[in-house]
């Protein structure tokens, strides 16, 4: 059996890995994994990106926005939250936290073992996930 290769569609799902790459770039400490990214019915600019993050012992994400909320799960390990005007708190495995859109925060695992998460965005479509934020 032949296959056929457009050019096109090689340019295509090229870019496709560039965009996904862009959206799961790594800080130092965190692997960042792309599990689902899927249209939103709510909103035809929006969508839910769906993100596994695995944050090193005594490494953090640094203080960012995203262009849209933040919906996250502790699996395993904990986390320090500082989310920008409200106190930090400790998320620990089996626990949730909600970041409103574009509000600059950051989480630190100032813990001896890897902590997992996953992260749901629903975000506007087209921009970065992640926006470094200018510290306080």
């Amino acid at each position: 059996m032949k296959h056929k290769f457009s050019v096109k569609k090689l340019v295509v799902a090229a870019a496709a890995l560039v965009a996904v790459g862009a959206v799961v770039a790594q800080a130092s400490g965190i692997t960042r994994t792309l599990v689902a990214r899927n249209d939103v019915s709510f909103a035809p600019n929006r969508e839910a990106v769906v993100v596994r993050a695995d944050v090193a012992a005594n490494a953090a994400a640094g203080r960012h926005t995203h262009p849209g909320d933040e919906v996250g799960y502790v699996m395993e390990g904990q986390l320090q939250l500082t989310v920008e005007g409200q106190a930090p708190r400790l998320v620990k495995a089996g626990e949730s936290f909600t970041v409103p859109a574009g509000v600059p925060h950051d989480a630190h695992n100032d813990g001896t073992g890897t902590a997992k998460l996953l992260g749901v965005y629903l975000v506007e479509k087209g921009k970065p996930l992640v926006i470094p934020a200018p510290a306080n």
